[in-house]
């Protein structure tokens, strides 16, 4: 694909695999034609998708696969550093991430299924 190509929105899973405040479902990206993990969850009933990567120090941050939220089920939390985001928008409320934000990763549901949207940024890991 070119540079300047941008690869067409990626299925990511059925739409009922995200239940609410629940288990991530946890794909593969290209950040900067690097490998990256990435996250979609479900929150207040939408999905919403970012890199799992702190905005403090950019290291993954789930306490186990797909587990994001904290106790309460109210934030994502990172594992690592404590660094707390607000799960619709990503921005950190509390912690060492200052006032970051998580790379955020548009998604899209239609038909029961969840896309994610890649950019010149966040390619497919995979090929089609």
């Amino acid at each position: 694909m070119p540079e300047t190509d941008v690869a067409p929105p990626q299925r990511l899973c059925a739409s009922a695999e995200l239940a609410e405040r629940g288990k991530a479902v946890a794909f593969d990206v290209l950040q900067w034609r690097q490998p990256a993990r990435a996250f979609a969850l479900r929150f207040d009933g939408q999905a919403v998708a970012y890199l799992n990567r702190c905005a403090h120090v950019p290291t993954e941050m789930d306490w186990q696969e797909g587990e994001f939220l904290d106790g309460d089920k109210r934030f994502i939390m990172c594992s690592i550093h404590g660094a707390v985001y607000e799960p619709l928008t990503g921005r950190c409320v509390m912690g060492p991430c200052n006032r970051g934000r998580l790379t955020k990763i548009e998604l899209t549901e239609r038909d029961g299924e969840v896309y994610w949207h890649p950019t010149r940024d966040t390619q497919p890991a995979f090929p089609d």
